[in-house]
Protein backbone atom coordinates (compact mmCIF):
# COMPACT_ATOMS: atom_id res chain seq x y z
CA UNK A 1 0.00 0.00 0.00
CA UNK A 2 1.01 3.34 -1.04
CA UNK A 3 2.04 6.07 1.72
CA UNK A 4 1.85 9.37 1.66
CA UNK A 5 3.35 11.68 4.74
CA UNK A 6 1.77 14.87 5.15
CA UNK A 7 2.87 18.43 6.57
CA UNK A 8 6.32 18.50 5.84
CA UNK A 9 8.64 20.81 6.89
CA UNK A 10 11.99 19.64 7.19
CA UNK A 11 14.45 18.90 4.30
CA UNK A 12 16.61 16.25 6.48
CA UNK A 13 13.19 14.39 6.81
CA UNK A 14 12.05 15.05 3.58
CA UNK A 15 15.16 13.57 1.84
CA UNK A 16 14.75 10.68 4.04
CA UNK A 17 10.99 9.42 3.14
CA UNK A 18 11.66 7.89 0.03
CA UNK A 19 14.22 5.30 1.99
CA UNK A 20 11.75 4.53 3.91
CA UNK A 21 9.37 3.47 1.18
CA UNK A 22 6.90 6.25 1.46
CA UNK A 23 5.45 7.50 -2.05
CA UNK A 24 4.14 10.53 -1.53
CA UNK A 25 4.82 14.07 0.29
CA UNK A 26 2.47 16.84 0.98
CA UNK A 27 3.61 20.29 1.30
CA UNK A 28 1.04 22.63 2.67
CA UNK A 29 0.73 26.03 1.05
CA UNK A 30 -1.94 27.60 3.56
CA UNK A 31 -0.50 30.34 5.37
CA UNK A 32 -2.92 29.83 8.63
CA UNK A 33 -1.65 26.00 8.71
CA UNK A 34 0.32 25.45 11.92
CA UNK A 35 2.58 22.69 8.92
CA UNK A 36 2.92 25.70 6.71
CA UNK A 37 5.83 24.95 4.02
CA UNK A 38 7.29 27.94 3.89
CA UNK A 39 7.83 28.76 7.61
CA UNK A 40 10.77 26.40 7.20
CA UNK A 41 11.36 25.42 3.44
CA UNK A 42 12.01 27.09 0.42
CA UNK A 43 10.69 26.50 -3.12
CA UNK A 44 14.12 25.46 -4.08
CA UNK A 45 14.69 23.29 -1.71
CA UNK A 46 11.27 21.57 -2.52
CA UNK A 47 11.93 21.44 -6.33
CA UNK A 48 15.16 19.96 -5.49
CA UNK A 49 13.71 17.23 -4.05
CA UNK A 50 13.14 14.28 -6.93
CA UNK A 51 12.65 11.10 -5.73
CA UNK A 52 9.13 11.53 -4.32
CA UNK A 53 5.79 12.64 -5.59
CA UNK A 54 5.28 15.97 -4.19
CA UNK A 55 1.80 17.09 -3.39
CA UNK A 56 1.30 20.72 -2.94
CA UNK A 57 -2.02 21.38 -0.55
CA UNK A 58 -4.12 24.24 -0.89
CA UNK A 59 -6.84 25.78 0.36
CA UNK A 60 -9.34 28.25 -1.90
CA UNK A 61 -6.03 29.97 -3.49
CA UNK A 62 -6.22 31.71 -6.61
CA UNK A 63 -5.65 29.90 -9.83
CA UNK A 64 -2.73 31.43 -10.91
CA UNK A 65 -0.88 31.38 -7.40
CA UNK A 66 -1.46 27.35 -7.70
CA UNK A 67 0.00 27.37 -10.89
CA UNK A 68 3.33 28.89 -9.79
CA UNK A 69 3.27 26.86 -7.23
CA UNK A 70 3.84 23.77 -9.29
CA UNK A 71 5.98 25.39 -11.81
CA UNK A 72 8.46 26.87 -9.04
CA UNK A 73 8.53 23.85 -7.13
CA UNK A 74 8.12 20.91 -9.30
CA UNK A 75 4.57 19.58 -8.12
CA UNK A 76 2.90 16.45 -9.11
CA UNK A 77 0.21 16.91 -8.00
CA UNK A 78 -2.47 19.45 -6.35
CA UNK A 79 -4.42 18.46 -3.32
CA UNK A 80 -7.68 21.14 -2.97
CA UNK A 81 -8.97 21.30 0.75
CA UNK A 82 -11.12 24.45 0.81
CA UNK A 83 -14.38 24.80 -1.38
CA UNK A 84 -13.01 25.02 -4.42
CA UNK A 85 -15.44 24.22 -7.01
CA UNK A 86 -15.65 21.73 -9.86
CA UNK A 87 -15.10 24.59 -12.71
CA UNK A 88 -12.01 25.65 -10.42
CA UNK A 89 -10.94 22.43 -10.41
CA UNK A 90 -11.45 21.40 -14.20
CA UNK A 91 -8.91 24.41 -14.96
CA UNK A 92 -6.47 23.10 -13.00
CA UNK A 93 -6.72 19.52 -14.10
CA UNK A 94 -5.51 20.86 -17.91
CA UNK A 95 -2.01 21.22 -15.83
CA UNK A 96 -1.43 19.17 -13.31
CA UNK A 97 -2.99 16.54 -11.50
CA UNK A 98 -5.72 17.02 -8.75
CA UNK A 99 -6.62 15.63 -6.02
CA UNK A 100 -10.01 16.97 -3.99
CA UNK A 101 -10.52 16.66 -0.23
CA UNK A 102 -13.40 16.20 0.77
CA UNK A 103 -14.31 16.29 4.88
CA UNK A 104 -16.94 14.26 6.23
CA UNK A 105 -19.31 13.81 8.96
CA UNK A 106 -21.17 10.56 10.02
CA UNK A 107 -24.00 11.32 8.12
CA UNK A 108 -22.84 12.65 4.34
CA UNK A 109 -23.84 11.24 1.06
CA UNK A 110 -20.24 10.48 -0.15
CA UNK A 111 -21.64 10.02 -3.65
CA UNK A 112 -23.52 13.30 -3.92
CA UNK A 113 -20.48 14.69 -2.61
CA UNK A 114 -17.93 13.73 -4.98
CA UNK A 115 -20.48 13.41 -8.06
CA UNK A 116 -20.22 17.03 -9.40
CA UNK A 117 -16.40 16.07 -9.12
CA UNK A 118 -16.37 12.95 -10.75
CA UNK A 119 -15.19 14.47 -14.89
CA UNK A 120 -12.92 17.46 -13.30
CA UNK A 121 -10.51 15.47 -10.90
CA UNK A 122 -7.89 12.58 -10.77
CA UNK A 123 -7.87 11.60 -7.35
CA UNK A 124 -10.18 12.25 -4.15
CA UNK A 125 -8.89 12.37 -0.82
CA UNK A 126 -11.01 11.14 2.26
CA UNK A 127 -10.66 13.18 5.76
CA UNK A 128 -12.90 13.92 8.97
CA UNK A 129 -15.06 17.08 9.13
CA UNK A 130 -13.86 19.64 11.56
CA UNK A 131 -13.82 23.58 12.48
CA UNK A 132 -11.61 25.60 9.46
CA UNK A 133 -9.90 23.59 6.80
CA UNK A 134 -7.04 20.72 6.39
CA UNK A 135 -6.85 17.92 8.16
CA UNK A 136 -8.13 17.92 12.02
CA UNK A 137 -6.32 14.74 13.32
CA UNK A 138 -8.98 13.12 14.41
CA UNK A 139 -10.01 9.97 13.45
CA UNK A 140 -11.98 8.98 10.38
CA UNK A 141 -14.75 6.74 10.34
CA UNK A 142 -13.79 4.16 7.68
CA UNK A 143 -17.63 2.73 7.58
CA UNK A 144 -18.71 6.11 6.00
CA UNK A 145 -17.29 5.02 2.51
CA UNK A 146 -18.38 0.96 3.02
CA UNK A 147 -20.88 0.92 0.42
CA UNK A 148 -20.04 3.62 -1.92
CA UNK A 149 -18.93 3.65 -5.35
CA UNK A 150 -16.08 5.89 -5.32
CA UNK A 151 -15.41 5.34 -9.00
CA UNK A 152 -11.99 7.28 -9.03
CA UNK A 153 -8.90 6.26 -6.97
CA UNK A 154 -8.29 7.89 -3.49
CA UNK A 155 -6.43 8.51 -0.72
CA UNK A 156 -7.71 7.63 2.59
CA UNK A 157 -6.70 10.28 5.70
CA UNK A 158 -8.49 11.49 9.00
CA UNK A 159 -6.51 10.52 12.00
CA UNK A 160 -4.27 7.46 11.07
CA UNK A 161 -1.88 6.35 13.63
CA UNK A 162 0.04 3.90 14.43
CA UNK A 163 -1.82 0.86 15.47
CA UNK A 164 -4.38 0.92 12.89
CA UNK A 165 -2.57 -1.18 10.13
CA UNK A 166 -5.37 -4.59 11.36
CA UNK A 167 -8.00 -2.18 11.21
CA UNK A 168 -6.73 -0.54 7.43
CA UNK A 169 -6.48 -4.19 6.63
CA UNK A 170 -9.59 -5.12 7.13
CA UNK A 171 -11.15 -1.79 5.33
CA UNK A 172 -8.61 -2.68 2.52
CA UNK A 173 -11.44 -5.82 1.91
CA UNK A 174 -14.63 -3.87 1.63
CA UNK A 175 -15.50 -3.35 -1.83
CA UNK A 176 -15.09 0.58 -1.53
CA UNK A 177 -11.36 0.11 -0.86
CA UNK A 178 -10.91 -1.31 -4.77
CA UNK A 179 -10.20 2.28 -5.55
CA UNK A 180 -8.30 2.85 -1.93
CA UNK A 181 -4.57 4.64 -4.05
CA UNK A 182 -2.53 5.62 -0.97
CA UNK A 183 -2.76 6.17 3.16
CA UNK A 184 -2.35 9.61 4.02
CA UNK A 185 -1.10 10.28 7.52
CA UNK A 186 0.17 13.48 8.78
CA UNK A 187 -0.12 14.75 13.08
CA UNK A 188 -0.19 11.30 14.76
CA UNK A 189 3.51 10.14 13.41
CA UNK A 190 4.56 13.96 14.68
CA UNK A 191 6.82 15.08 17.72
CA UNK A 192 5.24 18.62 16.93
CA UNK A 193 3.71 20.20 14.23
CA UNK A 194 5.66 19.90 10.78
CA UNK A 195 8.31 17.53 12.80
CA UNK A 196 7.46 13.95 12.05
CA UNK A 197 9.01 10.46 14.10
CA UNK A 198 10.58 9.51 11.07
CA UNK A 199 11.23 5.61 13.07
CA UNK A 200 6.98 5.87 13.56
CA UNK A 201 6.39 6.55 9.89
CA UNK A 202 9.12 3.58 8.70
CA UNK A 203 7.42 1.14 11.33
CA UNK A 204 3.67 1.86 9.50
CA UNK A 205 5.13 1.65 6.09
CA UNK A 206 6.56 -1.63 6.94
CA UNK A 207 3.68 -3.07 8.54
CA UNK A 208 1.34 -2.00 5.81
CA UNK A 209 3.77 -3.72 2.61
Amino acid sequence: MRVKVCGMTQPDQVEKLADLGVSFAGFIFYPKSPRYVFKHMTTTQIRKENRLNKVGVFVNAPIEEVLHMVDECRLHLVQLHGDEPPKYCEKLADYVSVVKAFRLSDNDSVEWMIRPYQDVCDMFLFDTMGAGYGGTGKKFDWSVLKNTDIGKPFFLSGGIEPGDEEQLREFEKEPAAKALFALDINSKFETSPGFKDLDKVAEFVNKMK
